[in-house]
């Protein structure tokens, strides 16, 4: 389930997370309010104003401005309370009664995940799931769950696709931004069709897939629809097999992994030459550019 919240600047957020009451939003010393938890009338007025403001919730049918889908990946219900107590015991406290930033949200929902095919899910399927509304099989990315892992020729017909793409036919800037590599399943399933979340270049796909037409997904990235912001690791995924590694040049395990000798890198800026991009890969790089002269 979708939950949004909107903040003063207009950008609407919508997360996926865990029903969790804040029964608490005062500020206060950590072992204060556990003394307070030991009276009823505490309980009393938390329940009051859990109520109090649920009432007072109205639904926004306006037209969101900006959207930003934020998934934190393998978050469950387990995590969040690690976290929680985790917090709550830096602070002094014994920690579960610690209120995170995300317990005080209006809407707060469970998602049930599951591959059509697996028990426990992994990340293909579930972001597949979450991109393109569609359950899926494990290991794929981007396809329903008629198309069957590591089967080239089962992923033709069988493409679903996402709120990313489906925002930049609208004529939307989009954007991926991650703590991996791009090419990783999460942000993957916003833009490829692969049945093996594993084929980030084309050196991952076997023989087989590349009679069939299979495409890796490195390659997907830029060339399957225009995505205006791509942040995040997987360099060697797109530059020719043996290509130094421009933060680690000595590093035998970061070159270049493509045999079919392509720049992807170069590929992404070449398709655009009615667009001011830039391709950026430190800190300093990233600083300087300049956002009114960048599409």
């Amino acid at each position: 389930m979708l939950m949004t919240r909107r903040s003063a600047t207009g950008l609407q957020v919508i997360l996926l997370g865990p029903i969790l009451m804040a029964l608490s939003l005062a500020t206060m010393d950590s072992q204060a309010l556990h003394e307070l938890e030991r009276e009823p009338s505490y309980w009393d007025t938390q329940a009051k104003k859990t109520l109090d403001a649920a009432l007072k919730l109205r639904p926004r049918e306006h037209r969101a401005k900006n959207v930003i889908l934020f998934l934190g990946d393998g978050m469950g219900v387990s995590t969040v309370s690690a976290t929680r107590i985790l917090r709550g015991q830096m602070e002094g406290g014994t920690g579960e009664e610690t209120v995170l930033a995300m317990d005080t949200f209006p809407y707060l929902a469970l998602s049930k995940t599951y591959s059509v095919d697996k028990q426990v899910a992994d990340s293909a399927s579930t972001a597949t799931a979450y991109h393109c509304g569609v359950k899926a099989n494990a290991k794929t990315v981007g396809l329903s769950a008629k198309a069957v892992a590591y089967e080239c020729n089962t992923t033709f017909g069988n493409e679903v696709y996402s709120v990313l793409r489906r925002a930049k036919a609208q004529g939307r800037s989009v954007g991926i931004v991650t703590t991996t590599r791009v090419q990783h399943a999460s942000p993957a399933a916003a833009y490829a069709h692969s049945v093996s979340r594993s084929w980030y270049s084309d050196a991952d796909l076997p023989s087989s897939a590349h009679r069939h037409g299979c495409v890796d997904i490195a390659t997907q990235l830029v060339t399957n629809f225009d995505i205006d912001v791509i942040l995040g690791g997987g360099r060697m995924y797109m530059t020719p097999k043996g290509t130094p590694d421009p933060e680690y040049p000595t590093s035998s395990s970061r070159k270049g992994s493509r045999k079919d000798k392509k720049n992807l890198i170069d590929v992404w800026l070449k398709a655009k030459p009615n667009k001011k991009s830039h391709y950026v890969w430190h800190k300093k790089e990233f600083d300087e550019i300049n956002v009114k002269t960048t599409d």
